[in-house]
């Protein structure tokens, strides 16, 4: 088999074409976003999140209604249910996320071993790439062009809350509504990147490409463009691992972000940049610069 067989290969078959439409869609949009998040530090948000889901996919399952809609209910309510009791108690969000997303994490469960034969557990939890229906993929689709659209719209104002979100009230600007915004794109992201790699490993599309970006570069405007480009990378040869390894493709498709992360981190640390960096703050410390 010469070069340019091995690499056309995967794509001669529709599953492996449908299955890399649909992890670039979710895993892309996910990128882009993961760039706030990191920055923020909201990454236990955004596993609260796609952990809390799974009670609106099982009831959603059960009812006989597209996933995508109990999903998002469900995200929508962990949501609310973290901002309220972080907000009007004394309990901070960091417990807030705890309890909320595993108490919705846990009625998931339950409501999975009350109706084992009308949830497949391992669908859920591991998403099915490779067997996903014209109706996922088009929820996929949707969802991600929808997330996408509006971190683009609003990615002035995003970066000014990330940065500033003090000096952005003063101005009468309003933080809460940027805060709302990247809720909003967190819980549609989350449900999109659910059928790609399942509800276990969506953290990892959530963040790991945001932080990524984050120890190439310490400009967000680039980070923007980095973290995408690491997910697109890392998706497509997560799939070729997945298709010749003949190993479980979200599974491949994290422990590939997982290397990139180790490649980025010993690169960053120990690579030309990253010491230029160094020698010069320390000679700045010492007011020979």
């Amino acid at each position: 088999m010469s070069a340019l067989e091995w690499l056309l290969e995967p794509w001669t078959f529709d599953f492996m074409v449908r299955a890399l439409m649909v992890t670039l869609a979710a895993s892309t949009v996910g990128a882009l976003l993961s760039a706030w998040i990191i920055h923020i530090g909201w990454s236990l948000l955004g596993d609260a999140v796609s952990h809390a889901v799974l009670p609106g996919v099982v009831l959603a399952y059960i009812v006989g209604v597209p996933f995508a809609l109990g999903a998002l209910a469900s995200a929508g309510l962990a949501l609310a249910g973290i901002r309220a009791v972080s907000s009007y108690s004394r309990i901070k969000e960091d417990a807030a996320i705890g309890i909320v997303f595993s108490s919705f994490f846990a009625l998931g469960l339950v409501l999975i071993s009350v109706t084992p034969s009308s949830v497949d557990l391992s669908h859920i939890l591991f998403g099915k790439l490779l067997g996903i229906s014209d109706t996922d993929f088009v929820q996929v689709m949707v969802l991600s062009v929808l997330a996408g659209a509006l971190l683009i719209a609003r990615r002035r104002a995003l970066t000014w809350f990330a940065f500033d979100p003090g000096h952005m009230a003063s101005l009468g600007r309003s933080p809460r509504r940027e805060s709302a915004v990247l809720l909003g794109a967190l819980a549609l992201v989350a449900v999109a990147s659910l059928q790609a790699v399942g509800i276990v490993l969506v953290i990892a599309v959530l963040i790991t490409p945001g932080a990524i970006a984050h120890l190439m570069t310490n400009r967000m405007s680039v980070a923007l463009w980095v973290a995408p480009v690491v997910s697109v990378v890392v998706t497509t040869v997560g799939l070729y691992c997945a298709y010749y390894l003949d190993v479980a493709p979200g599974g491949a498709i994290v422990l590939t972000y997982a290397a990139a992360f180790v490649v980025a981190f010993v690169a960053g640390r120990y690579g030309p940049v990253m010491r230029r960096m160094r020698t010069r703050r320390a000679l700045i410390s010492e007011g020979a610069v």
